[in-house]
């Protein structure tokens, strides 16, 4: 099915709850969001495991659709993190004796080491949109890590400037996404929530790192930022350190999350000529939303964007729910959405 041309259409981030019989949950969140290999939270045999997560993708397709959403994803159902499944397929990463990173609070992270030249030697998620494009009745939607945050997420032992680095990060980005399109897939996204946490960097040679990625890239294309998964970060600020300067960026769409950190939506006004794919589920409340909250939600976005530029999602980090609360939510989302599309229409 073609992207949708109704007002307000629906879609997740990216990620959905993985089945408790394919990962070990309670292994999934002591390793946080890992940057490394993370192979101990699968609970299938590796000889089976391709064969696993095909199935839960499908579960995983079925529920979007079945809660109503008009753009699917996989789940990243076969992802240990956002970021890991296509930053390790990398040539010049060393993922087997990893390095660490220091963040900010004094948490130290496994995180892969930068050998040699950043190249794309294989396609890396091209068999996961074809399985998704197979298997789905709604618009499609893929997801990649940006150049820039791949960047901030490893401990580079080869390349003597950090921009160097970045903009080979985005050259490989590039490859994926225009074999990724070439599968039919509608909508790619790049998930860059590092621009948040290194402005500075991110204004000097994040926006051209970001745009050298989509290059020509055709069709719906979305650039995330965050502020961190509910399950990891309970306290969040209520303002982007770094979100006006994404108007510079030649993606189509911009996505925030909204909804937990009850961001002052004035700010999206710095955002006018995108459109935006805003938040409307609190992920760090395990509450299901009526589908009214959603509603209400949805319209105080259109305070600020026009309907015909507004796109209804979850804030990030769905898998870290269970799967009734994440369907269920879903479900109010689509309804909630079709509350204001009727509003509208009169």
């Amino acid at each position: 099915m073609p992207y949708p041309t109704h007002l307000l259409p629906t879609t997740v981030v990216g990620s959905y709850p993985q089945p408790d019989w394919l990962v070990d949950r309670a292994t999934l969140h002591h390793h946080g969001v890992p940057r490394a290999h993370a192979h101990d939270m699968w609970r299938v045999p590796q000889d089976l495991l391709e064969q696993a997560q095909d199935d839960a993708t499908i579960l995983a397709i079925r529920d979007m659709e079945r809660a109503g959403i008009d753009i699917v994803t996989d789940g990243e159902i076969r992802r240990e993190s956002y970021s890991n499944r296509f930053a390790l397929a990398l040539e010049g990463i060393d993922a087997d004796t990893p390095g660490e990173l220091r963040q900010s609070g004094g948490r130290v992270t496994k995180v892969p080491r930068v050998v040699g030249p950043i190249r794309r030697v294989a396609g890396v998620e091209t068999r996961d949109a074809d399985f998704l494009r197979g298997n789905a009745t709604r618009a499609t939607k893929i997801t990649l890590p940006g150049p820039f945050t791949l960047s901030r997420q490893v401990q580079n032992d080869f390349y003597k400037d950090e921009e160097e680095l970045a903009m080979d990060y985005a050259v490989a980005v590039n490859q994926e996404l225009r074999a990724l399109k070439a599968t039919g897939v509608d909508v790619v996204q790049l998930d860059e929530p590092w621009v948040r946490t290194a402005p500075e960097q991110a204004i000097r040679y994040g926006i051209k790192a970001i745009n050298r990625a989509l290059e020509g890239i055709e069709g719906p294309t979305v650039v995330h930022l965050c502020f961190g998964y509910a399950a990891v970060v309970a306290e969040k600020p209520s303002g982007y350190s770094f979100l006006a300067e994404l108007g510079d960026t030649v993606a189509q769409q911009i996505s925030i999350e909204a909804a937990q950190p009850r961001l002052d939506l004035g700010v999206l006004r710095d955002l006018a000529g995108k459109t935006i794919m805003l938040g409307v589920l609190d992920l760090g409340d395990a509450a299901v939303e009526t589908a009214e909250t959603v509603a209400a939600r949805i319209r105080d976005g259109l305070r600020f964007v026009p309907a015909e530029k507004l796109v209804a999602a979850p804030d990030c980090g769905m898998k870290y729910l269970p799967r009734d609360v994440a369907f269920g939510k879903l479900r109010a989302m689509a309804e909630g959405a079709a509350i204001v599309r009727r509003e509208l229409a009169g």
